[in-house]
This record gives structure tokens, C-alpha cells and sequence, in this order.
């Protein structure tokens, strides 16, 4: 390539580049005028926040003790990483702006950052600038990437922004070096930061890295020489991230349901992560397996597509690794695709607490498009223009479901002191809620939503699991003892007929009586105990 079609191309992968960037900066400055809800593990996240922002430790949920109540008593949250309530908090701190409003911006710097970081991974591991951009125009254009904008998902975005330049610093050593160690060491606390499944991309890219740095001749002093240089600063930060994070709590992999089950999705759906999270059909689908809002197919009909996207998701890495002749990028290929397969097989037989969804794998789809993208290109013209409608398809779904989300935290959405929107109460309920916060002092309010919490300002705040038929199996995880001043229990008005909200009034504060009922709406009632 000469130095003038080398700057042309440049050029040319510049603009296609700026247009996901326009679009998302577009995109946010909507979003800031109406900002999103909220998923329930950020929700979490900025709890802690707020007990940061009150004077509580570093990480510490601090709330009522469920002993008494009358006190206070903290726990460090393992559960999540810190990165999802950090960043914001920081945004908050700089900007005065509400937690809405900083999730907004928080999306909106880590989304340009991921575009960024995968452009020039892409570039890194052999693909043209052109083909680089094109992939990274793809990626913006699927619904996983605007999600953030009508639901923060904390992590999700977070990672997306770091992993790009986390595999680009993987394929740049070449050899040993002390800036090498240095990233090894400081890369697993800066992806424990952003999101806890990120130790998974760590270790698979560190794997990488060893192999590339490796010489392909059967040099075997090499190749322990490099995995020992590599091995000991993970083996440091994973023991540090250990020893000062998780040791202190529960976290998901310690969490299992007993037993071991090996049903077919157990190992078709991650065979099929290709497809499922590199084209967005997990998400076109409502969630092919774990869908909270109802299936769209019916439990056959769901096997036959399972079956046929990891049988489309093994031909397509198949032809990959046969035409694309980058040797990094197919070793980063090969090496996600077979850990996650592992990985996430082996936990789903162990039923650990994941549930089967595509951003799991997200990395694994991030890194098929531009071999894709490759071989669209040099397939026939038929192929390229199907691959064009598949596109726009995607854009549009993705396009026409952020514009109905958007819609509805503009119009109808419920915004309260957060800013965030709530979904999980109705303006009248929430006007009450923040009069009584405003009125009292030594109040408690309870709600079964976590981000239901983060509108309280003046007073304290439990958060409950939704209570459904097996309540009694959880009995103590819903009992709090003593007495603390008046007590506000925010309920959907469906608790009145299914048990919950007698067994709440009953059972799970049981120095308290004679509660007062104010039914607000049809939707929601407040029950006050004294």
C-alpha cells in the first residue's frame, strides 16, 4: 500500500468513524434531558454511593441493622465491582449534576472510549483502518450499545470502554519489559474496577498475549520464560483484588442453586455466542432463554434456533480461521471463544448464579464482527448486500426501541431527587413518599425495588427481595427486629390479594402494630406502622 492510499484509507476510516461518535454524543444530550432508568445491580452500586456521599466507608452498604433497626450496621458489597457507582459519583462531584444525569455522562465517555479502544485493537491484531471502522460503525449501530442511555447497566458500559484498550495493550508487547509487568499488574485491578466479570477477559487476554509474544518455533525456554513474566504480576493482582475485595462478602460465583444439571442450553448457547452477542440476536429475540418480560417463542421452536445459531456460530469461526490471515486476531478469537465456551459451560452445569444472556458474552461478539466484516468483503455481491439489509434491520430495531424507551422516561417516566427514571411507583406514590421524607427526621421507608431508595434524602431506607408464592422458604432474610420511629412500606398494589403484604405487616417487623393504610393509587399503597 502506498503512503497516499494509506492516507486516503486513514481518511476514510476517520469519517465512518466520527459518525457512531456524532450519533452517540446526539444521543446522550437526549438522554441528560431525560435521564434513563436504572438496572437493579447499579442500583446497588449507587447505594453505596449514597452511604459514601453520608460519610460512610470506602464500598460499605450501610443501612438499618436487621437486629435492630433503631441502628445502623455496614457490609462491604462484593457482589458488583466498584467501577458502576465510582465513575458517576465522580461525575456528580465535578458537575453537580444529579445521579441521572451522571450515568448519562458516564455512558456517554465510555461508550466513545469503547469505540475507540476496539478501532485500534482491530487495527492492532492486522485488519485495515477502513474495515476497522466499518466494524466499529456495526458494533454502535446494535442495541446492546444504546441501552445504557434508557436502562445505566453499570459494568456493562464500563467494561465495554476498557476492554478495547485492554486487548490492544495485550497484542502491543512483544517481549519482556518492565512496562510490560507494569501492565499486567495495574490491567486486572483496571478491569476489576469497571466490572467483575472482566477478570474472565483478563485472564483469557493475557493468555493471548503469552502466545503472541511467544515465538511459533517449538522454543520451549521462550515459552516458559514469557508465561512465568506474565504469570507472576496476574498472580499479584489477582490475589490483591482478592485479599482487599472479594474475600470481604458473597459474590456470584460463590453463589450456587446445588447441584449439577446439564440440560441443552447448558452448552448450545455458548457455542453460540457469536451470533447471539456479536448480531444482537439475543436481544432481538426479548432474550432467547432468560426472558423476564415473557418469551417470543414458544419452548421448541426456541431449541430449533439455539440449535441453529451455534451450528451458524461454529461455521462463521470456522471460516474465519480458514480466510482471515491475521495470526493475532485469530488467536484472540480462538482463545475467548474456547475459554467463555468453558468458562460459562461449566457454570451453567454448576448453576451458579449467571443467568444465560448474551452480555455475558459480549466480548466474544465484539471480537467476530470484523472477521466477519472481513469476510463480507471479499464474498460475492449477493452476500454484501444481504449483509447491508442485515444491518439496517439491526440499526433500525435498535433505533425504534431507544426511541420507545426514550419516549417513555421523557413523557411518562417518574423523576424524582435521583433524577433517575423510576419505574417501580407512580407520580402521586412519589410525591407522598418525598413529603413524608421532607417532614420526618427518624423515619424508615421500605421498598422491593433497590433504586427506590436512592430518592430518599433525609431519612433511612430498606430494601426487601419482591415477595412471591415460596416467601416462607426466606423467612429470616425478611424479619427485622426492633423499632425505630414511623415505619413507611411502599407496595404494588397486588400484595394486597397475594399474602405479601400481610406477611410484611405480620411477619417481617414484628414490633410494630396497628398499621395505618393509605391507598394512594390503584397501583401502589402505603402502609405506616408506628
Amino acid at each position: 500500500m502506498t503512503y497516499t492510499s494509506n492516507i486516503r484509507e486513514n481518511k476514510w476510516a476517520f469519517i465512518i468513524l466520527a459518525v457512531p461518535v456524532l450519533v452517540t454524543l446526539i444521543t446522550g444530550a437526549y438522554s441528560f434531558a431525560a435521564p434513563p432508568a436504572i438496572y437493579p445491580d447499579p442500583s446497588w452500586g449507587f447505594q453505596v454511593m449514597r452511604s459514601m456521599e453520608n460519610g460512610g466507608g470506602f464500598n460499605m452498604l450501610v443501612g438499618p441493622d436487621t437486629a435492630n433497626i433503631a441502628k445502623d450496621s455496614g457490609f462491604f458489597l462484593t457482589w458488583w465491582s466498584p467501577g458502576q457507582y465510582l465513575l458517576p459519583y465522580a461525575f456528580k462531584q465535578l458537575f453537580a449534576v444529579n445521579t441521572g444525569q451522571a450515568s448519562v455522562l458516564t455512558s456517554v465517555l465510555c461508550e466513545i472510549a469503547g469505540l475507540f479502544g476496539f478501532f485500534a485493537f482491530f487495527k492492532k491484531v492486522g485488519f485495515k483502518p477502513v474495515i476497522a471502522a466499518v466494524s466499529v460503525a456495526f458494533i454502535a449501530s446494535q442495541l446492546f450499545y444504546y441501552i445504557p442511555f434508557a436502562f445505566y447497566n453499570g459494568g456493562e458500559v464500563i467494561m465495554f470502554a476498557y476492554a478495547g484498550w485492554f486487548l490492544y495493550g495485550c497484542f502491543y508487547f512483544k517481549k519482556i519489559s518492565p512496562l510490560m509487568l507494569l501492565f499486567v499488574l495495574v490491567a486486572g485491578w483496571a478491569g476489576f474496577f469497571s466490572k467483575s466479570s472482566m477478570m474472565l477477559v483478563y485472564a483469557a487476554g493475557l493468555f493471548c498475549m503469552w502466545i503472541n509474544m511467544s515465538p511459533q518455533r517449538r522454543d520451549y525456554t521462550a515459552w516458559i520464560k514469557n508465561g512465568i513474566a506474565i504469570g507472576i504480576p496476574f498472580v499479584i493482582s489477582v490475589a490483591c483484588i482478592y485479599i482487599f475485595f472479594l474475600s470481604r462478602g458473597e459474590n456470584p460465583a460463590s453463589e450456587s442453586s446445588g447441584g449439577f444439571r446439564i440440560i441443552w442450553e447448558t452448552f448450545l448457547f455458548p457455542i453460540g455466542s457469536p451470533l447471539l452477542a456479536g448480531f444482537s440476536l439475543d436481544e432481538l429475540t426479548h432474550g432467547l432463554i432468560y426472558h423476564p418480560d415473557g418469551p417470543m417463542f414458544s419452548p421448541a421452536v426456541t431449541t430449533i434456533l439455539l440449535i441453529a445459531i451455534a451450528a451458524g456460530s461454529v461455521a462463521l469461526v470456522w471460516a474465519i480461521v480458514r480466510c482471515v490471515p491475521y495470526r493475532a486476531y485469530i488467536i484472540a478469537l480462538i482463545v475467548f471463544y474456547a475459554v467463555f465456551f468453558l468458562f460459562f459451560g461449566q457454570a451453567f452445569v454448576r448453576q451458579l448464579a449467571i443467568s444465560y444472556e448474551g452480555r455475558h458474552f459480549r466480548i466474544v461478539g465484539l471480537l467476530i464482527v470484523p472477521g466477519a466484516i472481513y469476510l463480507i468483503e471479499k464474498s460475492k455481491i449477493y452476500f454484501r448486500v444481504a449483509f447491508v439489509f442485515a444491518w439496517i434491520f439491526i440499526a433500525w430495531q435498535s433505533i425504534s426501541t431507544l426511541h420507545r424507551e426514550y419516549w417513555y422516561n421523557r413523557e411518562e417516566g417518574i423523576h424524582g431527587t435521583s433524577g433517575i427514571t423510576q419505574q417501580f411507583i407512580d407520580k402521586p406514590t412519589l410525591k407522598y413518599i418525598l413529603q413524608a421524607d421532607q417532614q420526618q427526621r427518624n423515619a424508615i421507608f421500605v421498598f422491593i425495588s433497590a433504586d427506590l431508595g436512592l430518592e430518599i434524602q433525609n431519612n433511612r431506607f430498606i430494601t426487601i427481595e419482591p415477595i412471591g408464592a415460596d416467601v416462607g422458604t426466606n423467612y429470616d432474610d425478611y424479619t427485622f427486629k426492633g423499632h425505630a420511629g414511623p415505619l413507611y412500606i411502599l407496595l404494588p398494589s397486588e400484595y394486597e390479594t397475594n399474602g405479601g403484604a400481610k406477611f410484611i405487616m405480620q411477619k417481617c417487623f414484628p414490633e410494630y402494630n396497628n398499621f395505618e393504610t393509605k391507598k394512594l393509587t390503584s397501583d401502589y399503597t402505603v402502609w405506616i406502622g408506628k
